[in-house]
């Protein structure tokens, strides 16, 4: 077959050249960018952390490609205090149901039967708490924050705000909990059509507004290594 005499026209070894180190400089600005998170937030990976940096186990559906997931944040493991302790509770009850007279007076196979839909819904009521807490999550990506509001199977809220439309990032700690144990509620006012994305009980909302700074600096840069 005969080789174009427009072959190198069309796809000249510079421009390919120059793809290519367009692509390993932005490698290397996204490395630089996850280890400075990694000096704000520190090295967290476990899937059921409250602050996963970086993390290869989490995704969301609404993703885009080439999208990178910076970081994900949860309510404090300490907001699941109160369900882990009611749920210890009931799964004890039934033990308590012999020193109660009256359920002597019951036969055994309707008692069983008692004993069966309470453990059931007690098992309920863990996994709907577990799954709220685990994809109640508020994101960070390399383009845009995200509030994923999780309240149960058949209810969830999605709000997102690109980078560039961030304008102002407050945090509030309130109360001897929050205090002790370091979390509190992030405000996110945008120029964006949601005016305001807010996460409760976020841990270290220091460090998240951190990040952010970091972020919108970067982007700052880019724009004006961009325009030269």
């Amino acid at each position: 077959m005969t080789r174009s005499s427009d072959l190198d026209k069309v796809a000249p070894d510079d421009v390919v050249e120059n793809k290519r180190e367009e692509t390993l400089t932005e490698i290397k600005k996204t490395n630089n960018l996850k280890e400075k998170i990694y000096e704000i937030v520190g090295h967290t990976k476990h899937s059921l952390s409250s602050v996963l940096v970086n993390p290869d186990v989490f995704n969301f559906e609404e993703r885009d490609n080439q999208e990178e997931i910076l970081v994900v944040a949860r309510p404090h493991w300490i907001t699941n205090l109160s369900w882990i302790l009611i749920s210890i509770l009931m799964i004890l009850a039934p033990a308590l149901l012999k020193f109660i007279p009256i359920i002597k007076d019951i036969p055994t196979k309707y008692s069983s039967l008692g004993i069966l839909v309470w453990f059931l819904l007690t098992f309920a009521i863990i996994f709907e708490n577990f799954l709220s807490w685990y994809f109640d999550v508020f994101i960070i990506t390399d383009k845009r924050v995200i509030d994923i509001d999780f309240n149960n199977l058949l209810d969830k809220k999605f709000s997102e705000a690109k980078l560039s439309m961030i304008q102002d990032v407050t945090s509030r700690v309130s109360g001897l909990g929050q205090t002790m144990f370091n979390y509190g509620t992030i405000h996110i006012q945008t120029a964006a059509e949601i005016s305001y994305i807010t996460f409760d009980k976020v841990p270290h909302p220091e460090k998240i507004i951190k990040i952010l700074q970091l972020l919108r600096e970067e982007k700052e840069i880019n724009k004006g290594e961009q325009k030269e």
